[in-house]
């Protein structure tokens, strides 16, 4: 069954209980709007979330995002459609209930969002690393997919950035913090070389799972990926790097919390167990396992950083939301020249 479309823009500011009303008596005609609790998400950086629940029903509750300013440049729209349907069909993401010109309505998923010291409990990392198998086995891909990574990530966000900041400011910071301290095709180049070498699967990839990502259901001791809208198919060791370098946090970056390595295998050891028996593969986890995916996972974390980095260089010239955007590229950029050397020196296990 398709997802109704519905022609409607809705402003954030201007139009929101107007135009929700309009999605709510398609979605849930039954309803008396008039009688609704709502709940604005201030988590996230890119888009606007709403939620619209009635008295009692929190769990209940339907989200309205909005698309943030110019996002259609960074995320394929009628990917993430596709995408929300595939994974609500395996059991591992929320309903899609309609679409709409500047935004999707779909199902809430109970629980609590994860912070810095929830990610690094031994037992909800062990539920995290699953979550992630699971994703990465249960959606099944052809022999012609190819990773997203290079071309429709990190060369297509280097190639919108702005010339030239339209504010001053931002243009000083931009040229004086980044530009004079790495060469950016020269580091694509580079780390392209590094990383395709390195014979991590092809799977379908989150690739944002991000803290504020990720709803931790105490009741069914589960976590939940949520927000599939970079969703993919990209490296395997992608996905895990780019988990790894968030428990940093965005709002109060720290890299001190990167996993160390103890930490990181035994989140890998869950992360193997669950994908082999998810493939019906019945083989201990081995220990050059665990290396090998140690070694790929670190190296690629290095693309995470410049990755997002590009893409905050990119919502520093078009987003509307109250982020500092270019203060996050800088802190991400100069994360990946701080780690560089020391990740590009790991070898593979023979």
């Amino acid at each position: 069954m398709s997802v109704p479309v519905i022609k409607l823009t809705i402003n954030f500011k201007d139009d929101l209980s107007t135009g929700a009303k309009m999605l709510i008596s398609h979605v849930k005609p039954e309803w008396p709007f008039d009688e609704l609790k709502t709940r604005v998400f201030e988590e996230g950086i890119s888009n606007k979330l709403i939620g619209y629940y009635r008295p009692g029903n929190y769990d209940d509750m339907i989200l309205v995002r909005i698309y943030g300013n110019k996002t259609e440049l960074l995320v394929d729209r009628e990917s993430e459609i596709v995408n929300m349907r595939t994974l609500h069909s395996k059991g591992i993401g929320p309903e899609l209930y309609a679409r709409f010109n500047n935004g999707i309505c779909y199902q809430y998923i109970p629980g609590q969002v994860l912070d810095e010291k929830m990610v690094v409990d031994p037992e909800i990392a062990a539920l995290i690393a699953k979550e992630l198998a699971s994703m990465h086995v249960l959606v099944a891909g052809s022999a012609g997919d190819t990773p997203c990574l290079f071309e429709r990530h990190i060369r297509k966000y280097y190639g919108i950035i702005p010339d030239v900041f339209s504010d001053p400011e931002k243009e000083f910071r931009y040229q004086t913090e980044i530009k004079d301290k790495l060469n950016i095709p020269e580091e694509i180049d580079s780390l392209e070389e590094h990383l395709t070498r390195l014979g991590s699967p092809i799977v379908f990839c989150h690739n944002d799972a991000l803290i504020k990502n990720i709803i931790y259901n105490k009741d069914s001791n589960r976590v939940f990926l949520i927000d599939h809208e970079y969703g993919g198919f990209n490296y395997q060791a992608y996905d895990i790097g780019n988990h790894f370098a968030e428990w940093a946090g965005i709002d109060e970056v720290d890299y001190s919390r990167y996993p160390d390595k103890p930490t990181q295998i035994q989140w890998l050891r869950s992360y193997l167990t669950s994908y082999k028996a998810l493939s019906n593969d019945p083989s201990e986890v081995s220990d050059s396992e665990l290396e090998l995916l140690f070694v790929q996972v670190n190296k690629f974390a290095l693309a995470a950083h410049f990755m997002w980095g590009l893409w905050a260089l990119v919502q520093a010239a078009h987003s509307d939301i109250d982020f500092d955007f270019l203060g996050y590229a800088i802190i991400r950029l100069h994360e990946y020249l701080a780690k560089k050397k020391e990740f590009f020196s790991l070898v593979l296990p023979h």
